[in-house]
């Protein structure tokens, strides 16, 4: 994981991105090449209390867009298609369930979703939001079908190519964020 501090910057970007106050966040999981979050990484329980599986939160608006486009053009069912197919793509589906568990352990035990990771895994495609957004913060080899989504959608986003416009650089200073 390379988990960064949010800054008060980081927040206001948040803000910007997701159209609301972040809740939960832990650090950044994932920045643009710009510097600006495009994974949060998010509690297991919100301030609320609220049980909250989705602990890799997908926030860059293009990567966002470009994920929304693969999930209506059906990839979704075609990689859940192919965990019934492909044994070794099933395996390291699993393996990428059990990393995002114990990665979220290391937070917090939350009982409410205890051995419930987050985007279908380990045995469904349901959300390629957070199979990209954990693929993104884990790094390439750590979520396969996250690394295949991010690989069909490199032409509207690529996290090595900013395309951000949601917040001037020295709107906010740079200080941890409460």
């Amino acid at each position: 994981m390379n988990d960064t501090p949010a800054t008060e910057r980081d927040v206001a970007v948040l803000a910007a991105q997701l159209g609301r106050e972040p809740r939960g966040i832990v650090a950044i999981a994932a920045r643009c090449a710009c510097g600006n979050p495009t994974v949060v990484h998010t509690a297991p329980r919100l301030p609320d209390g609220t049980p909250f599986p989705t602990q890799y939160y997908l926030t860059h608006p293009d990567a966002v867009s470009a994920v929304s486009t693969l999930e209506a053009n059906g990839v979704m069912k075609q990689m859940q298609d192919r965990l019934a197919e492909e044994p070794e793509l099933a395996a390291a589906y699993r393996a990428a369930h059990e990393r995002y568990l114990e990665e979220r352990y290391a937070l917090g035990d939350v009982p409410e979703i205890h051995g419930i990771s987050a985007g279908g895994m380990p045995d469904r495609v349901k959300c390629l939001h957070v199979l990209v957004g954990h693929a993104l913060a884990a790094g390439p080899g750590v979520n396969p079908l996250g690394d295949e989504a991010l690989a069909l959608i490199k032409d509207r986003f690529d996290p090595a190519r900013c395309t951000c416009d949601v917040l001037d650089a020295d709107a906010a200073p740079e200080e941890p964020a409460p």
